[in-house]
């Protein structure tokens, strides 16, 4: 539907009116989309509104590493991001097997062991299944925009001296994966995004751009693809918000799994 403007406006007046009657349009439409979501196979979504954030980290930071260069990035369209990691029943139930190192311990668990190709697989396979095109790997962008929760801190519950509250790393984790979402959420509901299994995301590994940018999708090429938020095996530095790593699309180790995200 067109934006009306009202008559004898100057061209400053119009484009000031257009662009509230867009913003107007946005807010109806994002207040009709539900606030969480659940599959056929029970993976949990939270919407998450459009916003800008800083990306990366200050250079005063502990465990700051040289390609987290802050810059500012709006993303401008809403999303749904799995509240917990994918676990090992949810792959089970939609590819049919048990791919994860510690598959033992139960289905609750994270799901590990897996490529960035076979994150790939288990999209396609649910999208066929759902009859929908909807699921995929969250952009690095979408991934810390939902891990800081509007945070600015290291971690998005700011005090490195709670972080065994919020995630499992290698100081409590005790040598093995836990089942998802037994740490406190961040401030959007989500779980885990401090360590548990690495995460897989969309992008390939590159340098950050050195101004502000509008949903960024990383290098168009790449030797590795992101991995984020830490695992139970990692130490706290690389459990920051911030913290980022290329590695081969093809490897598979039993700290790397991944959550979806999913258009509305």
């Amino acid at each position: 539907m067109a934006l009306a403007l009202p008559t004898g406006l100057g061209a400053q007046d119009a484009k000031e009116t257009l662009q509230q009657q867009a913003a107007e349009a946005e807010r109806r439409r994002l207040d009709q989309l539900p606030r969480e979501l659940r599959n056929s196979v029970g993976m949990e979504f939270v919407l998450l509104a459009p916003g800008t954030f800083e990306m990366g980290s200050p250079s005063g930071e502990p465990g700051r590493d040289d390609d987290e260069t802050l810059h500012r990035v709006t993303l401008s369209q809403p999303l749904y991001l799995g509240k917990y990691e994918v676990t090992q029943d949810q792959w089970e139930a939609v590819m049919g097997d048990k791919p994860s190192n510690f598959s033992s311990c139960g289905g609750a668990y994270p799901v590990e062991g897996v490529s960035w190709e076979d994150a790939q697989g288990f999209i396609a396979e649910l999208n066929r299944r759902e009859g929908v095109s909807v699921y995929r790997l969250p952009t690095e962008a979408e991934w810390e925009y939902a891990a800081r929760a509007g945070t600015q801190t290291a971690y998005h519950f700011g005090d490195a001296a709670n972080r065994s509250e919020y995630g499992w790393y290698d100081e409590n984790a005790g040598n093995r994966t836990h089942p998802v979402g037994r740490k406190q959420p961040n401030g959007w509901g989500l779980f885990d995004m401090h360590g548990n299994v690495w995460e897989w995301v969309h992008d390939w590994y590159g340098a950050y751009p050195r101004g502000a940018v509008t949903d960024p999708r990383g290098p168009e090429t790449g030797v590795g693809r992101i991995r984020r938020g830490g695992a139970w095996s990692s130490g706290a530095r690389y459990c920051r918000a911030a913290n980022r790593h290329g590695f081969a699309p093809v490897n598979r180790y039993n700290g790397l799994g991944f959550r979806l995200a999913r258009s509305p």
